[in-house]
């Protein structure tokens, strides 16, 4: 039964469905794909799941001092097609994307173009019928991809993260439409990202990283770890030529093709990040390779890590049974934003 809300937002009356998506979109307030008008029902229906008032702060973005309410994000789900059992997991994303280390502003309003990578641990994948494995980087299933796109409209809506407004992006990404995948948990003896991170074991909890679009690897000739990640760390190496030389959040994705090979070896989740954080670096000099001689200058020989530590690497199980791919995510612009683990519906190492 759905409690009675007082709500703050404006009502408006429109003739029909298709009224309303012209409403929205010659508003601005869309982001180019149909909508679902929010009635006070369907937002009422999410906020009572998540046991929300409407005026409740889910947080402040700090840089334009905006309050981010459950209300308006609950209007911003049902927009992006959530159902109310997925309201839970975007505050919890928008939570973790509020806190200070992630540094939001600066992650949606540059030009770099990245997007909000979303991974997503626990239980709630399996009461949502979440799909880790085939296209796991793509719209696998109906919560992650409404849940990457409930996150994006309240940047839009709330922030005004639009093209050419807060969104100053030069190419951008289509993560920016749904970045979100879960991890595939069944199908690994690997920890799960959120429970590396800190997050108590059999919680349900979010992951974000203000990311670069992934860069796909193909190694299917060796069953050796190291010549594995090797591939990795060639793709990583990559980008600090290509794009940025700071060391930062890097993620990698790992299929189960691949991963039977870590498993044969027993190498851990853990193993994998002290491999890369030894192997992934360059020198400066090497930028003169690729048409960056002009700020190499006399600094050629000072040695940059793609990683400040090996805990800055997330080790992400997902993907189809089979082929020999994977991914390397870069982050936006090294660890001038870090990636945050936020539980869903708990409180994990409150003060009270």
């Amino acid at each position: 039964m759905t409690r009675e809300h007082t709500f703050t937002a404006k009502r408006y009356v429109v003739d029909n469905f298709n009224a309303a998506q012209e409403w929205f979109h010659s508003r601005k307030l869309s982001d180019g794909l149909p909508i679902v008008p929010p009635t006070p029902e369907l937002v009422a229906a999410c906020l009572d799941l998540a046991l929300l008032p409407p005026g409740h702060i889910i947080g402040i973005e700090t840089v334009r001092k905006r309050a981010i309410t459950a209300e308006k994000v609950a209007i911003n789900s049902v927009m992006a097609g959530c159902l109310p059992m997925h309201f839970p997991v975007v505050v919890a994303a928008l939570t973790a994307m509020l806190q200070d280390s992630f540094v939001l502003h600066g992650a949606t309003a540059s030009t770099g173009g990245c997007a909000i990578l979303i991974v997503i641990n626990g239980p709630v994948r399996r009461e949502q019928v979440m799909n880790s494995t085939f296209s796991a980087l793509g719209t696998t299933d109906r919560a992650t991809t409404a849940i990457g796109r409930a996150v994006r409209l309240v940047l839009h809506n709330l922030l005004d993260v639009r093209p050419g407004e807060v969104d100053r992006s030069t190419l951008g990404h289509p993560g920016k439409i749904s970045y979100c995948l879960s991890e595939d948990e069944e199908n690994t003896p690997w920890l799960p990202l959120a429970e590396e991170r800190g997050v108590p074991t059999h919680a349900s909890a979010v992951t974000v990283m203000a990311a670069g679009a992934p860069r796909q690897i193909l190694n299917e000739w060796t069953t050796s770890p190291e010549e594995l990640l090797d591939t990795y760390v060639a793709e990583i190496k990559a980008c600090m030529r290509h794009y940025s030389i700071w060391s930062g959040n890097y993620a990698i994705v790992v299929p189960p093709q691949l991963r039977a090979h870590f498993d044969a070896a027993g190498w851990s989740k853990a193993n994998i990040r002290e491999y890369v954080f030894a192997n992934a670096r360059i020198y400066r000099r090497e930028w003169e390779d690729c048409g960056k001689g002009a700020v190499v200058t006399d600094n050629g020989d000072r040695e940059h890590r793609a990683l400040v530590s090996p805990d800055h690497l997330l080790v992400i199980a997902a993907g189809g049974p089979a082929g020999g791919f994977g991914a390397v995510i870069p982050p936006w612009f090294g660890k001038t934003s870090q990636a945050v683990t936020m539980a869903i519906n708990a409180c994990v190492d409150c003060e009270i």
